[in-house]
């Protein structure tokens, strides 16, 4: 056996395909080869922009003696966690049980039935800090596979059974998903505040999009004045500190610290993309003027540094330069001095908190804007130079696998925000990205998880990717009044349905398809994290497609978005701030949702533009002419002009043609619970 990777689809496979060691991808083979050589399988799951993942391979992958030991006693198996998110979510669950704690790289051996019996995350080639070495860790395995065989047994069948055990349905929800729960989980949430640094808990920091979006929403039905405080605190801090890259925008992806200064440089596709929407959500809503900035520079981001050749968008940049963490992105006084002169520099250095002594590594600083510039012209022109003075630099590497949920995310974002923003261009961006999904990523009608260079992978799709590209296809039928869109998107969610609700649980959800591999344990996670999770992310799209499909449709996907938000009430109650997502869809639901239908001629928007900027979070907005869609049957113009409907569940007040009219029912409405 020799390294495989050569071939792979995804980027950070073929990070490894030199390396000395004979990594395999999964697959039935490497179980085969397992038992014929009678050998534990070396499982490493990691990603691109990891940085520990770069230094483990570094130290130990490309070290000839440890290649050898490797080869020898193990089948090595490399997996991209972003490619294969059910296996990753298995074995990481396994190596929390095992350890108390998870991350990347993972390291795990398992028997040749694929059970983990030690898992672990980095290693060092020699043990330091308490920490065995990577070289005592495999012959300490090898030893105990050859010669206590049935502790192996035992280990694995714990872990087995422990994987089952969590892997079990949420309960129906004790509590209904009312007004009064909605109020109790914004109430934990706002007690975790950091209300001196913004976000919420402690240091290391990651942006809490969905639960912001949550708390948006929230605002819009009751207007809290504390939570609405705690949004534009979180929103203000992202936008200002070392998270949001000053010069040219996108977010990394998470702080170190609790001050929002010094990030983690990866920059994550997802991220910028539900970011982007929470900020486009909030310009609409609160008209602040940093968060019409953060939202064109964050699109601005999306659309310059992300694309690929055909129409997705590329997964992540990594946070190492030529093996140094951030390096693209730090400067020292000096620097800034080079490149701005003797009077720009100092200025620029103030302004941007860089500092002799530095901030981050080797005395040099992340750039901040903590206030706004008292010149802006000043300010931007220090901001082209050095962007450009940037751009000369090594630059970090970029993960071109494009996903197909984080293409969904970006996809509904860049719709939502365009229209809201009246930006056609990031509209037509979202389009030209979605054809392309359903063009190479739907194979016979079912999802695959992402490709590369055009060519769809063999991973197939988990929930989120169903959830997600249903949303953002939801969501460009709504702007652009295409009905393409809007078949396309039930396709998806009846496709859904069939192969990952559970049959014996209304309202539950599996992570993976009936008919996909079978794992250890059929995965599925409730709770939301980096990203939402699946069952939150299908209980919005079916929210939404309830208020944009013909009658009979809307009922059956509403009953269905119920049961799965029901299924949350627990999460709601215990652990608000694990289920920002499920808050957000939550709101949506509690608020109607609504339902805002304009009737007009073509060349006649300017109604539809009012209704979008208008239109609450979780808000479904159509427009054009009567019957055009479902949600504009019998719907006529009055007066012959164009008028606008707002229901809630197909219930509806008065027709109404003028803009205060409009958006006097919009928040006249916003004031309940």
């Amino acid at each position: 056996m020799t390294n495989a990777l050569g071939a792979a689809t995804s980027p950070y496979l073929r990070q490894h395909a030199d390396n000395p060691v004979h990594w395999q991808e999964w697959g039935p083979h490497v179980f085969a080869a397992a038992r014929a050589r009678d050998v534990p399988i070396l499982l490493s799951i990691g990603y691109s922009s990891c940085h520990w993942c770069h230094v483990m391979a570094h130290e130990s992958f490309e070290d000839p003696a440890i290649a050898q030991v490797m080869n020898e006693n193990f089948v090595c198996v490399k997996v991209d966690r972003e490619e294969r998110p059910d296996l990753d979510a298995v074995y990481m669950n396994a190596t929390v049980a095992m350890t108390g704690q998870g991350g990347w790289p993972m390291t795990c051996f398992l028997t040749a039935d694929a059970e983990p019996f030690y898992c672990g995350t980095y290693y060092p080639p020699v043990g330091r800090g308490g920490m065995p070495g990577f070289l005592q860790l495999l012959d300490a395995i090898s030893d105990t596979w050859r010669t206590r065989r049935e502790d192996v047994g035992r280990a694995s069948a714990a872990v087995v059974a422990e994987l089952s055990r969590a892997a079990s349905a949420l309960p129906d929800g004790a509590k209904p998903v009312d007004a009064e729960l909605l109020a109790d989980a914004v109430r934990q949430v706002l007690e975790d505040e950091d209300a001196v640094h913004g976000g919420f808990g402690g240091a290391p920091k990651f942006p809490p999009a969905a639960l912001v979006e949550g708390l948006l929403r929230h605002v819009e039905r009751t207007g809290s004045e504390p939570a609405m405080a705690a949004v534009r605190r979180t929103a203000e801090a992202m936008a200002r500190g070392g998270l949001n890259d000053q010069l040219t925008g996108g977010f990394a992806r998470y702080c170190v610290d609790s001050h929002w200064v010094v990030p983690h440089f990866e920059k994550m596709l997802y991220d910028n993309a539900l970011l982007l929407r929470f900020y486009a959500h909030l310009a609409r809503m609160d008209g602040l003027a940093l968060a019409h900035e953060v939202t064109e520079q964050t699109a601005s981001f999306l659309l310059s540094e992300m694309p690929t050749a055909e129409g997705g968008f590329a997964s992540a940049l990594d946070a190492d330069t030529e093996g140094v963490e951030g390096s693209t992105y730090v400067w020292t006084p000096a620097e800034l001095g080079v490149v701005l002169g003797p009077e720009d520099g100092p200025w620029a250095a103030k302004l941007l908190e860089v500092t002799e002594t530095g901030t981050f590594e080797a005395g040099a600083s992340v750039l901040q804007l903590r206030q706004d510039p008292d010149n802006t012209a000043r300010w931007r022109q220090v901001r082209d130079k050095l962007s450009a003075a940037r751009a000369l630099r090594p630059q970090p590497g970029r993960d071109d696998k494009v996903v197909t949920a984080w293409n969904g995310m970006a996809i509904l974002a860049l719709a939502e925000a365009g229209g809201g923003l009246g930006r056609d261009e990031w509209v037509e961006a979202a389009e030209q990205c979605a054809a392309m999904l359903l063009k190479t990523h739907l194979v016979e009608g079912r999802l695959r998880r992402a490709s590369l260079g055009g060519q769809a992978g063999a991973a197939v799709g988990v929930l989120e990717d169903y959830a997600f590209l249903s949303s953002g296809l939801l969501a460009l039928h709504q702007v652009t009044g295409d009905q393409d869109w809007l078949t396309a998107a039930q396709d998806l969610l009846d496709t859904a349905t069939e192969h990952f609700a559970d049959p014996d649980s209304a309202g539950s959800w599996f992570d993976t398809a009936d008919d996909a591999e079978v794992l250890v344990h059929r995965p599925r996670d409730p709770v939301d994290g980096a990203t939402p999770a699946g069952a939150s992310a299908i209980a919005d799209a079916l929210l939404t497609a309830s208020a944009v499909v013909d009658l009979e449709s809307a009922g059956r996907y509403r009953r269905l978005a119920e049961d799965t938000l029901n299924r949350a009430s627990v999460l709601l109650e215990r652990a608000p701030r694990s289920a920002g997502n499920w808050l957000s869809v939550a709101e949506a639901m509690a608020h109607g949702p609504l339902q805002i239908a304009i009737t007009h001629v073509p060349g006649d928007e300017g109604l539809l533009e009012i209704a979008r900027r208008a239109a609450p979070g979780g808000s479904v907005v159509v427009g054009g002419p009567r019957d055009s869609t479902p949600l504009l049957a019998d719907r006529p113009m009055i007066r012959d002009q164009a008028t606008a409907y707002v229901c809630r569940h197909f219930v509806c007040d008065r027709p109404v043609t003028t803009a205060q009219e409009l958006v006097a029912l919009l928040h006249g409405g916003g004031r309940k619970g």
